[in-house]
């Protein structure tokens, strides 16, 4: 499959040829689902908890008669009833990360490539560098290529003027391509692709 290639400025650069297997495939949408599941799932801290009875500091003691007082049967002020007692199946401190097969994790990211090339909604740049580090240049750089809602994927490095112009821009995110994941590609309307970077993720998925 041939790609075309564009510069910053927006002008042409030639084509790129890209694999079939990681840009031509018929997205599945149950794939993509389940590696979005499991990334959301396995960011969750899992640091909320409350206080069973167990771990309540009040009196044991027994509040009243076991018969004759007129109200229910209590033993301890620990009780979840009561206002300061423990919680009753309470949250507790956990991991909420699920398991995945690898294969399928590599399956997902390749659906969601794929998904952007069918929605005409991937961009390959020749490369994305500048000189000096201005949002203002790298805005109007932006309206160009027409990208208001984008992921900007570069290669093993990014370029620091560029990452840093880029970082103040609402909606624009830049990765290295090591950072790249489903749920940062399907977030954003673009997706954006150095050369540098489709060049990692066919030597990634070979």
């Amino acid at each position: 499959m041939k790609l075309d290639v564009k510069t910053l400025e927006a002008g042409a650069a030639g084509t790129v040829d890209v694999s079939d297997a990681i840009f031509g495939l018929e997205p599945r949408v149950d794939i993509i689902h389940r590696v979005v599941q499991w990334q959301l799932a396995k960011r969750q801290q899992g640091t909320h908890q409350a206080k069973s009875r167990g771990e309540i500091n009040r009196t044991t003691h027994k509040l009243g008669n076991q018969k004759g007082g007129g109200t229910a049967r209590h033993g301890s002020r620990k009780a979840g009833i009561f206002v300061g007692g423990g919680k009753a199946f309470g949250p507790r401190f956990r991991s909420h990360e699920t398991s995945l097969n690898k294969k399928v994790r590599a399956l997902g990211l390749r659906f969601a490539i794929s998904s952007k090339v069918k929605s005409s909604e991937l961009i390959i740049l020749d490369k994305a560098e500048m000189k000096a580090a201005k949002t203002k240049d790298v805005k109007a750089l932006f309206e160009k290529l027409g990208l208001v809602n984008a992921l900007i994927i570069d290669g093993a490095t990014v370029n620091d003027a560029f990452a840093k112009a880029a970082r103040n821009v609402f909606n624009i995110d830049v990765l290295p391509v090591q950072g790249i994941n489903v749920y940062d590609i399907l977030r954003r309307k673009n997706l954006v692709l150095t050369k540098a970077a489709v060049v990692a993720l066919e030597a990634r998925f070979k």
